[in-house]
């Protein structure tokens, strides 16, 4: 699958507007490719280079959503307007819904991560990532992948 947004480039700076820094707003997404026997789609969008890229201890988790319908190909930005039927699962600040990049140290790079599946996932209860990629497991028809990267400004 391809992953794109129009607010960034493949491993490009994701703009302040969608940062802690900004109005921490979700940039505009779209994808394209889901195999034929789709059911829904799942998106996850994490750091790896938490907290230090240099030195990174964790996974930091920035929005969770699945059950999106197979017939949908974009999130508009603000992530606000979802899909009908879509769901939301919890980040690592423990709420549903998008949190933007706001790395304490260094450039962090960003992964949005677009999921094909072969079934409806039906109600998780705000499921974290892992629980997430636990009932995804062996469901996974194709993935598309965007890198984005974001450093706070020096002050």
């Amino acid at each position: 699958m391809q992953l794109s947004s129009n607010a960034f480039v493949a491993n490009g700076e994701i703009p302040t507007k969608h940062t802690c820094e900004g109005n921490d707003v979700a940039p505009a997404l779209s994808w394209s490719g889901a195999p034929p026997g789709t059911k829904s789609l799942a998106l996850i969008v994490d750091d790896p280079d938490a907290p230090d890229p240099a030195h990174p201890k964790m996974t930091w988790v920035h929005w969770v959503l699945y059950d999106m319908p197979p017939t949908a190909s974009s999130l508009p930005e603000g992530g606000q307007e979802l899909p009908a039927g879509t769901r939301h699962g919890k980040n690592d600040w423990k709420r549903t819904g998008y949190g933007g990049p706001c790395p304490p140290i260094g450039r962090h790079r960003y992964f949005h991560k677009i999921y094909a599946l072969d079934r409806m996932l039906g109600d998780l209860s705000e499921p974290t990532k892992a629980q997430l990629e636990a009932a995804m497991k062996g469901h996974v028809l194709a993935r598309g992948e965007l890198i984005g990267t974001y450093q706070k400004a020096a002050k």
